[in-house]
């Protein structure tokens, strides 16, 4: 038994519109770190997409304008290098796992992740195609529907397609109620409530400004927002079910609420909701982890109609970690702190990690064993 500290890298920031978020979320990951037991290390993407190391990386952690230190790290940058972006990873030789916390673009579509998976390292959360699925409200939508789990009804335009879906038509198949959505990207950015024509095609034009695929999706008649966390690998655990009331009059619950203003958002944890409709939510979540082969950790979102009907609304496998988040709340409620939660998540990676190298391992052995033998066959013949 060693007394060496875990040395663990905590990644954050990115070019997505949720850098500042990450920011934040990082913040309260590496304060609720055990520095006793972890060696912790930080290491930012920039809004360009350059990875910092950490001792710049430090530097915007203690305050320092970030705009200034990224300009004093990459003044002498050499830019005809294919790998500058990436240049500081001399520094991760000697890390033992990676926790990204960068939301959205680059750090939940599989990005970052097949960057570790280069590096052969353990790190916190799904793999690079569960993450990349996942991270596309078309492809998560078509996988549940295909297994049956209930989500609303919805169409994909791109650009080449939005003269094939007017305002008429997507209300005569969709209802009058509609969600505007970036098929890729998160925190409710580009996302949009609408009930007219001229709403329905400033939202689109807002939306593609994020992504060249989009939703429209179906409204939900006076919904309720819950949401279910989920950790474990392939046998996951739900946590109770938490509930969303946004301020009266804003149209759901949007980038504002979740990170900016929070003061007129109530949280119901755990929600106020029957027994029945929370397991059928947890069930719900379990059923779709595991189909989209999330690991670590996920949230799961649903609206819920008049009827007590729960769609499943969209997964978030690196959701936020900030003090006003639910993923680590929903935790709480059940007796397990922030601290613990993280612990967890440490110890699943390290699982997952050493369950698929085994996977490799057992594989390129066997299939050496079955080459070998039909080799030494074949010459027998001869």
């Amino acid at each position: 038994m060693t007394d060496k500290k875990l040395h663990i890298a905590l990644l954050f920031g990115g070019n997505s519109s949720e850098h500042d978020v990450s920011k934040r979320s990082a913040h309260n990951v590496y304060d609720a770190l055990d520095k006793e037991k972890y060696q912790v290390s930080v290491f930012m993407f920039t809004k360009d997409g350059l990875l910092l190391g950490n001792k710049d990386s430090l530097r915007i952690f203690d305050g320092e304008d970030e705009d200034q230190v990224v300009a004093e790290a990459t003044a002498d940058l050499d830019y005809s290098n294919p790998l500058v972006n990436v240049q500081s990873l001399s520094e991760v030789k000697d890390i033992d796992l990676f926790i990204p916390v960068i939301h959205g673009n680059m750090g939940e579509d599989g990005t970052v992740q097949g960057l570790f998976r280069l590096l052969n390292k353990p790190w916190i959360g799904s793999g690079i195609t569960s993450s990349a699925i996942s991270y596309d409200k078309d492809l998560t939508k078509q996988l549940l529907t295909y297994h049956g789990i209930r989500n609303t009804r919805y169409v994909t335009v791109t650009p080449e397609t939005r003269a094939e879906y007017p305002y008429a038509k997507c209300v005569a198949e969709l209802g009058d109620v509609l969600f505007v959505k970036p098929a890729r990207q998160g925190s409710s950015v580009g996302i949009h409530k609408v009930t007219s024509a001229d709403e329905f095609e400033a939202a689109l034009d807002d939306a593609f400004l994020y992504d060249y695929k989009v939703l429209i999706e179906e409204g939900i008649k006076n919904p309720r927002e819950v949401e279910c966390s989920v950790i474990g690998n392939r046998e996951p655990e739900a946590s109770k079910i938490g509930a969303i009331v946004v301020p009266k009059g804003d149209a759901f619950y949007d980038y504002n609420n979740k990170f900016v203003d929070a003061s007129g958002v109530v949280f119901e944890l755990p929600a106020n909701i029957t027994d029945e409709l929370s397991k059928e939510v947890q069930q719900m979540s379990l059923d779709a982890y595991k189909v989209l082969g999330n690991r670590g950790l996920a949230r799961m979102d649903f609206l819920v109609d008049e009827n007590d009907v729960p769609y499943f609304s969209e997964v978030n496998t690196l959701p936020g970690f900030t003090n006003i988040s639910l993923y680590p709340q929903l935790w709480e409620i059940d007796g397990i702190t922030y601290k613990q939660t993280l612990n967890r998540l440490i110890d699943l990676a390290f699982e997952e990690f050493e369950h698929n190298a085994k996977l490799h391992y057992d594989f390129v052995k066997l299939g050496t064993e079955k080459v070998g033998t039909k080799i030494m066959r074949q010459t027998e013949k001869d």
